[in-house]
């Protein structure tokens, strides 16, 4: 039976891979008394995110407890109603309209598009639900932490170029610099610091000896590493999607900012801005960037900033998003008026035109 009509320290939206992972690890850590709500399209699904969920905090001795929330759709009647009834302190935005399995496999034109020209082909499918919840949240609750999961190192400047207010994203870049710290043994936070991209997953993915191009910045200790490739050789990263990292980087984060506490780590899409940082939280959940002595939030976003600009997604001062490089090259050959971008408050007729595309492009075969 779905429980209803429960207040809750955290909403998620969303119920699919990256979301179950986020609330298993956080059912299985948080020191905290904590009340996490669930809310998702499927009761089957949500009957066994509450199930696994609560008896992982059992099995661990955790006071985390886990409530669902059946919602057939993300309109702005149900997802009011549902913020309203839970008031939440934090929203976890998971809920995307293009799932992980593009990443997977090349069998269709699609994926071999978003493959070869990069995830930010996705951004209008990625970007339509957080931007629709991200501005519910802070009219029924103003001052709310909304964390969008949902392709953050992109889709947050988008959130914000739209008019809303987003306090971070979660995984990408925490995956890096939670690797590179743990090959170190390195626990205390701060020793470890990171600038880095999205774009640069992939690389670790790859055996050490064909690892090459930008590598993340690091800092240990305020030094900067000169070789990252060969100072953390032994960092590998799975085939596919990380999310036995990326989830739970978001659970700290999420437990901090439910409990009142300060934190300090790294995030993707901090305050809006491109890419990954080191960042700080205070008490009251006002987050900062926490970069290195000598390097500036501005000289940081440039380097950020330049991996879409080589190929990928940016968002002018004027909130147009524009498509760069291979990307655009690859969408100019199927269709010239989705190339030329959008501006970011037209998200919703963005991906529409975008979901015709994507269908006519997943019922061709990947090309030769």
């Amino acid at each position: 039976m779905t429980v209803n009509n429960h207040s809750a320290d955290i909403t998620f939206f969303g119920t699919g891979e990256f979301a179950a992972r986020a609330l298993f690890d956080l059912a299985a850590s948080a020191s905290q008394a904590i009340t996490v709500q669930i809310v998702g399209r499927s009761e089957a699904r949500l009957a066994w995110l509450r199930t696994a969920a609560n008896a992982r905090a059992v099995l661990f001795g955790r006071p985390v407890r886990t409530i669902t929330r059946v919602c057939p759709s993300f309109d702005e009647e149900s997802i009011t109603r549902v913020l309203k009834e839970s008031r939440p302190k934090v929203v976890f935005q998971a809920a995307s309209l293009q799932t992980a399995s593009v990443l997977r496999g090349a069998d269709n034109a699609w994926s071999q598009l978003v493959q070869q020209g990069g995830l930010s082909a996705t951004a209008p499918f990625q970007a339509l639900l957080s931007l629709r919840i991200a501005r519910i949240a802070e009219h029924v609750l103003p001052g709310i932490h909304f964390l969008n999961a949902c392709f953050p190192d992109v889709v947050n400047p988008m959130l914000v170029a739209a008019g809303v207010r987003v306090l971070s994203g979660v995984g990408n870049i925490g995956i890096l610099s939670n690797a590179f710290a743990g090959s170190r043994n390195v626990r205390e936070p701060g020793r470890v610091r990171v600038l880095a991209h999205y774009q640069q997953l992939g690389v670790w993915r790859k055996v050490p000896q064909e690892r090459a191009g930008t590598a993340p910045r690091v800092w240990l200790d305020g030094q900067e590493v000169d070789d990252v490739f060969g100072a953390f050789a032994d960092v590998q990263l799975s085939p596919e999607v990380a999310f036995d990292i990326s989830g739970a980087t978001g659970v700290p984060l999420m437990v901090a900012l439910a409990s009142g506490m300060a934190w300090r780590g790294h995030v993707p899409g901090p305050l809006g801005l491109p890419g990954g940082y080191p960042v700080r939280i205070d008490a009251s959940g006002n987050m900062s960037l926490d970069l290195p002595e000598g390097v500036t939030a501005k000289d940081a976003e440039a380097w950020n900033k330049a991996f879409e600009e080589r190929s990928g997604m940016t968002v002018g001062p004027d909130g147009h998003a524009q498509y760069h490089g291979l990307l655009r090259e690859k969408l100019q050959a199927h269709d010239a008026d989705i190339a030329k971008g959008f501006h970011c408050a037209d998200v919703e007729i963005a991906a529409q035109r975008l979901s015709a595309l994507r269908d006519r492009l997943q019922a061709a075969p990947a090309l030769a």
